[in-house]
């Protein structure tokens, strides 16, 4: 079994938050539902897992639940065995978005406290705003994604131990010695090539054949695809087409999406397509990225639907579709391949699953950042530079960036290949695998204010 850190917060939550019920949202292909079921049939005498999308393709025997009594009678029924209570019985309501009113039950289910209910599926953002009344107050609501970087160096044999050392590096900034250098660099070419969906790991640690990896991408590709032409009629070749651009509009440039490129129509804006982007985003498959021309923390305040960058949700993915099996567009220093939309798409996958929201830096007359995120300690926003070549130095935009008094920003990250760590201008260059020590999730962490003093 692979090792997920998302397997802490969910035992946690499930032992502890006793008083709500906890929704996994995630693309289809990502762990969710066997995450779901070992640690279930762990904490749980009594286990039970119903597949709604199976049911709503098959029996429908949940396709007529409007009450809870209904429920619970359709439960018995389904199962072999006698259920217990909220103590020692889980029910997995796998896929809940096939069924959009079970969403809004939740909150009855939740407040009668029978048994204790737990939801995935993978397009949650959707089905809640089709949703009724969406049971607030009811339901915890948490995003997982595919195994990021550090989670692949466990699977591949690194002790947790050993990174926790190289964490104390990178808090002191500095850096790891050439032969460990190397060790992790491979691991991290290794990894833009498996990427991190579950079975596409399983498939590399098993006999390390590359053929079998890349068709392990090329059907969950064709999956997200067909699940977006599940859509209704309105939305579904938008959102197949602009899922099928993303590749190219990265080795663009501008790597923005070109919204007349969709239709082939000129004057279309991004609201003409926000349905279909908040189906790519919603559902997992895609990572959004929006623009900022005027960084200002919190981020959100100055956020611009209107340029959007759009990254696959899973690297592996990404150069399952550029490179196929020519694994030595990754491994070697090919000079006619540039590896920065590869590298770029990495980090997007790696700042989203530590709980960031991405923004890029976007403005005429300084140019591109490749990103921006909120640095809650600074209470600032943090630019970071993502560089494949040997030209790591040179990032005019960041450089004006910082030149910029009016935005009050003097720190930024660049991070490359090389293991040299040191500060210039601002600017600290940092070698690529220490993204994963970049982090904004705080679940599980207790923060204790100080006693107010009695009046």
């Amino acid at each position: 079994m692979l090792e997920r850190k998302f397997t802490q917060f969910l035992e946690h939550f499930l032992m502890e938050e006793t008083n709500k019920i906890l929704l996994v949202n995630g693309a289809r292909q990502i762990g969710k539902s066997y995450l779901v079921r070992y640690v279930g049939k762990k904490l749980f005498t009594h286990f039970v897992e119903i597949n709604l999308k199976e049911d709503k393709e098959g029996d429908q025997v949940f396709a007529d639940v409007h009450t809870t009594s209904d429920l619970y009678m359709r439960l018995s029924n389904y199962c072999s065995e006698p259920l217990g209570d909220k103590m020692d019985t889980l029910v997995f309501l796998d896929e809940i978005q096939s069924y959009p009113h079970l969403m809004t039950m939740l909150k009855f289910l939740n407040q009668e406290s029978r048994y204790r209910f737990i939801a995935s599926g993978s397009q949650l953002g959707v089905a809640l705003s089709e949703t009724p009344s969406v049971p607030l107050g009811s339901v915890t609501i948490e995003q997982m994604y595919p195994l990021d970087f550090e989670e692949f160096l466990w699977a591949t044999g690194i002790s947790k131990e050993w990174i926790e050392n190289i964490r104390g590096l990178f808090l002191q900034e500095k850096p790891l010695d050439e032969r460990t250098h190397q060790l992790l660099l491979k691991r991290f070419q290794y990894y833009l090539l498996v990427g991190g969906l579950p079975e596409a790991i399983n498939n590399y640690l098993s006999d390390r054949n590359m053929a079998r990896v890349r068709q392990t991408h090329r059907d969950i590709h064709n999956l997200y695809r067909i699940d977006a032409s599940q859509y209704d009629k309105k939305h579904k070749l938008k959102i197949r087409k602009i899922y099928d651009l993303i590749p190219s509009n990265l080795e663009n440039k501008k790597k923005r999406v070109v919204y007349k490129n969709i239709e082939g129509k000129t004057g279309k804006t991004f609201s003409d397509y926000a349905d279909e982007f908040e189906y790519l985003t919603n559902s997992g498959v895609a990572l959004e990225v929006t623009a900022i021309s005027n960084p200002r923390y919190p981020l959100a305040e100055s956020e611009q639907k209107r340029l959007v960058k759009l990254y696959l949700n899973d690297v592996g993915l990404l150069t399952h579709l550029l490179y196929g099996l020519n694994v030595n567009a990754v491994l070697q220093d090919i000079k006619s391949i540039n590896l920065g939309t590869v590298y770029e798409s990495v980090i997007a996958q790696e700042l989203s699953a530590h709980g960031f929201k991405l923004y890029y830096y976007d403005n005429k007359k300084k140019g591109e950042v490749d990103f921006l995120i909120d640095d809650q300690e600074g209470l600032n926003a943090l630019p970071l530079e993502i560089k494949s070549g040997k030209d790591y130095t040179e990032h005019s935009a960041l450089t004006k960036f910082l030149e910029t008094p009016d935005y009050g920003i003097d720190r930024a990250i660049v991070f490359s290949n090389e293991r040299e760590i040191f500060m210039k201008k601002g600017v600290t260059y940092l070698p690529i695998y220490y993204c994963m020590f970049l982090s904004n999730d705080h679940r599980g962490e207790s923060v204790i204010l100080p006693e107010l003093e009695p009046v």
